[in-house]
């Protein structure tokens, strides 16, 4: 009996205890545990956010982005493969679009086969859309690996080669001709000399044309499974 009477004080001390603590809880809703912390307590489950879809166009710029870093440094250390392997092609007749050597290759159809086939970068198909991809540099800044673009049309941009050093271009110039290399210096190309690119990653295309690369990488994507 004894030891009751010394238990009760005590436990109505913890009562009175428990009592407030309740009291500021429901005062004081901050001041609760919170749920997700409470292991005997399960946090209600959030319905999982969907994923915005992306645009083409945000496709094409995430692309470009992802390729900007790889193309830049690729262009910088193998300038010298590149060149390499566009030399290989010296002597393949020009052939109005067509895309492999085996056939012939056009101006623009050569820049493109020489990047995809040592770097794996798709370029477009037009020597105009090539004219908006990467930074524009000066003639003095010119570096092996960069694009030179020529007007030989009455066209801006309507000629494209790859500049291979000591003022030296190679490209694919016209019909009844072969790849060779040529000097920018002289005189038909010095006049038509229309500009130069850096390819860095960064580009200038429009929505159409950015698709229209997508679909080509679709294409060889499938065509690589398919093999």
């Amino acid at each position: 009996m004894s030891l009751k009477k010394d238990l009760l004080p005590t436990l109505l001390k913890q009562a009175s205890m428990a009592a407030l603590v309740a009291f500021a809880f429901a005062a004081h809703p901050v001041l609760a545990v919170d749920p997700a912390l409470d292991a005997s307590k399960e946090a209600p489950v959030e319905a999982p956010k969907e994923t915005p879809k992306q645009s083409m166009f945000q496709v094409g710029k995430s692309y470009f982005a992802r390729a900007s870093d790889r193309l830049a440094d690729s262009v910088t250390v193998k300038s010298d493969e590149l060149i390499n392997r566009a030399m290989e092609v010296i002597g393949v007749r020009y052939r109005w679009d067509t895309e492999l050597p085996q056939s012939g290759l056009d101006g623009s159809s050569f820049v493109g086969y020489v990047f995809k086939d040592k770097l794996g970068f798709l370029l477009p198909r037009k020597s105009t859309q090539m004219s908006r991809v990467g930074k524009p540099i000066t003639r003095e800044e010119l570096q092996p690996g960069d694009l030179v673009f020529f007007n030989t049309m009455r066209l801006t941009f309507s000629h494209v080669g790859i500049y291979v050093g000591d003022n030296k271009f190679i490209h694919s110039p016209s019909k009844g001709t072969s790849v060779r290399v040529d000097d920018l210096g002289s005189l038909y190309w010095d006049k038509r000399f229309d500009g130069a690119r850096r390819l860095d990653g960064s580009d200038n295309l429009g929505d159409a044309e950015r698709q229209e690369l997508l679909n080509e990488m679709s294409k060889l994507k499938r065509k690589s499974r398919s093999l």
